[in-house]
């Protein structure tokens, strides 16, 4: 593979606790919680109310009026992330540079609303009677294929379907493409959407907080009890460095490499897979973005496997969990974390953990808690895993 160095050079964020790059981080740094009472459906029948709901999210803001009647929620999601990441990488999309871009969308149940409604539709008035508009959107590609529609992207387009560490994959998988010299620049992130079909899926499992305690989402604090739920998309703008430096782009930080295993504990795999991709020692590390999001497991787990790999380093990193703050966004949590580690080397600043009280003997680290803390932050790790097997972890740097 070629030497390529691969930088970021755009953020886009459309989360439940703020929208834009800018007032993205000046909510997580001040421990905004995006975590409210769920409108988008009836929760009456259910003990758990709340979710990470983007209440305020208004696509014609981003998109104009034209074509999103029959676009679903995750599309005008993901449509109006990349928007954004457009427009803060200044990048200019013509006829000229539009082959040597690409799309890489993490999406996993982004189109499960589409395929339940079309099907009852299809069950209720007959095949022959739904419309035919809507069936796009039953393909868990439809996100990213209507990203590069609307903004006339003919390089390629991925979409990676690897559940919570597809986010993380879809960046690295665009890293991979530039460095290769299949594309220029990529447009790389996730995307989920809050619905009722996967509130019920988490519910129906018990994996919901709010079912065996408080309605919380508390990563590594004692009383966790489940995750809630989130939704939102973060799109970053990832540019080969020498055609960022080439149009004077603005650039945030750089990708050195990603780390990938698959099975149950392996995330001390991919985290080591990672630091030899990025040619870094365990001590070069400042912080980790924490995929903890609130279960019994996961948070302990990624503590001991910290522990593991970096040993004595271990006490010394700053950790903290966004989702603590966005709930479980699943496909679309990577890309959040990575826009929040991004503002962390911007500010120089490590994010809190928030409704962190009571302490856990198996989570034991050094955790940024309720308060955000200054700190040098050149190199961080971005860690994604679920009870799915996958496992994922990224590092980014400072651009230097």
């Amino acid at each position: 593979m070629d030497n390529k160095r691969v930088v970021i050079t755009g953020v886009g964020v459309i989360a439940d606790n703020a929208i834009g790059k800018e007032d993205f981080s000046k909510a997580i740094f001040e421990g905004v919680s995006g975590i409210k009472p769920i409108s988008l459906f009836d929760t009456a029948e259910f003990k758990v109310k709340t979710a990470g709901e983007i209440a305020d999210f208004k696509p014609q803001d981003f998109l104009g009026d034209k074509g999103l009647r029959t676009l679903d929620r995750s599309t005008k999601l993901a449509a109006s992330a990349t928007k954004l990441a457009i427009d803060d990488s200044a990048i200019q999309i013509n006829e000229d540079n539009s082959r040597s871009l690409g799309v890489s969308l993490g999406s996993t149940f982004g189109s499960i609303a589409s395929i339940s409604n079309f099907d009852r539709e299809a069950l209720t008035d007959g095949a022959r009677y739904v419309n035919p508009g809507l069936f796009p959107n039953t393909v868990i590609n439809s996100p990213a294929s209507q990203v590069s529609i609307k903004f006339n992207i003919k390089g390629f387009n991925a979409t990676i379907s690897s559940a919570f560490c597809a986010g993380l994959d879809a960046i690295g998988y665009a890293a991979d493409q530039i460095r290769l010299g299949r594309a220029k620049v990529v447009f790389a992130g996730g995307v989920e959407e809050l619905c009722a079909q996967l509130f019920l899926g988490f519910y129906k499992t018990g994996c919901l907080a709010g079912l065996n305690g408080p309605e919380i989402s508390a990563p590594f604090d004692k009383r966790r009890n489940g995750v809630i739920l989130g939704e939102g998309a973060c799109v970053l703008v990832l540019e080969d460095l020498d055609a960022a430096l080439m149009r004077k782009a603005n650039i945030y930080a750089e990708v050195l490499g990603l780390g990938m295993s698959f099975g149950s504990g392996n995330l001390g795999r991919a985290i080591s897979l990672a630091l030899k991709e990025s040619g870094l020692n365990a001590a070069e590390i400042d912080f980790v973005s924490s995929c903890a999001n609130s279960t019994k497991d996961l948070d302990a787990q990624e503590s001991k496997v910290l522990k593991e790999v970096f040993g004595g380093n271990s006490s010394k990193m700053q950790i903290s969990a966004v989702k603590s703050m966005l709930g479980e966004c699943y496909s679309a949590s990577g890309s959040l974390q990575v826009a929040a580690a991004i503002a962390g080397i911007i500010r120089q600043e490590a994010f809190p953990t928030i409704n962190y009280e009571q302490q856990d003997a198996a989570c034991d680290l050094n955790y940024v808690v309720n308060k955000p803390k200054s700190c040098k932050i050149n190199k961080e790790l971005i860690n994604a895993s679920g009870k799915s097997g996958y496992n994922s972890s990224l590092i980014i740097s400072k651009y230097q």
